[in-house]
């Protein structure tokens, strides 16, 4: 068997929970692969929201086993609180949860860090979450962090204490005021709740899985326009958010990866800092961030809109080998005459499809070509108007990938396959 794979093809927040959610009953295990708790992927389903940080988001479908791979950075405390919540819920986390020990701990200080670095840097700023990720990762290159298995070691505590001290050299540099007393006690609590689930040599247990014919579906979090080496540099996330990082993140080769499924909205959104060249700063890019309701799950922070970026889309497609794509929030161009797609980039006088190295500081001009809407409500649809169906055939002829799936809402029902998704 190979591991087929799940990943966003834009900026986040394409909707990748929903979509794992929706093809769990055809898999044994999903596998997260890399991030922390910056993701936020969101369930919808018996009218009740859920929001996932660390947890794959297969963990509501009893059947199957959730991993949290090697390449993944945990928050103890964000962790209890997700499991605090499953577990009122009724889902049995010990049971279908599974911890890789070579995943790495974010630490207090490396969220008093992230803090600190995003304040020094002023207008600067790369829109981070705070939520420790990049000082983390930064351990990890560094070799001085501490991975979920060193909390069963005699030496732990000495292990922390001495990484705390290097924290605080720096923070001392950064000047920043804080109070590690009072975050300190509730870490120490969920790194207890840590040490009751099954913490697993995960590169072996995948491999052996996979070798076994179990179907396994590879989860990423962020999206490709954020990967540390193909993003948008330097406004970026940590780890690599693409297929490459499906191998480094959960151990296995990349001759067992199978399919690999990008996900995209409809049009285009971003958090943070960073170049966007299809944002729209207008009524229009209001009106998309009212009814898609473009608000990060993790942050709340207002998402930047624009029109779907077909370079970006095509450069994605390119780098991680997509085999089918996932179109979301299609429902959120129910009400627009006309829809905008970039077809290429005019920089200095020259069309093109190429992504700029600098991205940063390149003026990039969208080429639009404009398509007629579909002027009516497809949230309860079963079958797509023709509009819809000529602007997903537009994409479809763009890219050279096939759409399997349209979402038309947030819920699990309102998803319509367009065709099998085939399981490798």
């Amino acid at each position: 068997m190979k591991a087929d794979v799940l990943l966003g093809l834009q900026w986040g927040d394409e909707g990748k929970g929903k979509v794992v959610d929706v093809l769990t009953p055809s898999y044994d295990m999903i596998c997260r692969f890399q991030g922390g708790p910056n993701a936020g992927h969101t369930l919808e389903f018996n009218g009740i929201k859920h929001v996932l940080h660390t947890i794959p988001s297969g963990i509501f479908h009893s059947h199957c086993k959730n991993v949290i791979g090697n390449g993944v950075v945990i928050d103890p405390v964000i962790l209890k609180k997700e499991i605090d919540a499953l577990i009122k819920m009724g889902v049995d986390v010990k049971k279908q949860l599974l911890v890789s020990k070579r995943a790495h701990l974010i630490l207090p200080t490396h969220r008093l860090l992230d803090a600190a670095s995003e304040a020094s840097k002023g207008k600067e700023k790369i829109g981070s979450t705070l939520k420790g990720i990049g000082p983390t990762y930064m351990d990890k290159t560094g070799r001085n962090g501490i991975r979920v298995g060193d909390i069963t070691l005699g030496n732990f505590k000495e292990r922390y204490t001495a990484l705390v001290e290097k924290h605080k050299q720096l923070l001392a540099f950064h000047q920043y005021e804080y109070n590690l007393s009072e975050l300190e006690p509730v870490w120490f609590e969920a790194i207890e709740v840590l040490k009751q689930l099954t913490l697993i040599d995960s590169e072996y247990y995948v491999n052996e899985a996979l070798k076994s014919g179990k179907k396994i579906l590879a989860e990423g979090a962020q999206g490709s326009m954020l990967d540390i080496d193909f993003g948008t540099y330097p406004f970026v996330t940590s780890s690599n958010t693409m297929t490459a990082g499906c191998c480094t993140g959960l151990g296995i080769p990349p001759g067992s990866v199978g399919n690999v499924i990008g996900i995209f909205k409809a049009y285009c959104t971003r958090v943070g800092s960073g170049p966007f060249p299809t944002e729209l700063n207008d009524a229009t890019g209001e009106t998309m961030r009212k009814i898609g309701n473009e608000f990060g799950s993790t942050t709340g922070r207002a998402r930047r809109c624009g029109w779907l970026d077909l370079p970006a889309l095509k450069y994605a497609i390119m780098i991680n080998g997509v085999t089918e794509l996932t179109m979301m929030k299609a429902d959120v161009m129910d009400d627009f005459d006309t829809i905008k797609v970039c077809t290429h980039y005019l920089i200095n006088d020259k069309e093109t499809e190429v992504l700029p190295f600098d991205v940063i500081n390149t003026t990039i001009t969208p080429v639009y070509k404009q398509i007629k809407g579909w002027k009516q409500n497809i949230t309860s649809a079963k079958n797509l108007p023709e509009e819809l169906l000529n602007f997903i055939s537009f994409i479809e002829q763009s890219t050279g990938v096939p759409i399997s799936i349209v979402s038309v809402g947030p819920d699990r029902k309102q998803t319509i396959i367009m065709k099998k998704q085939t399981v490798s």
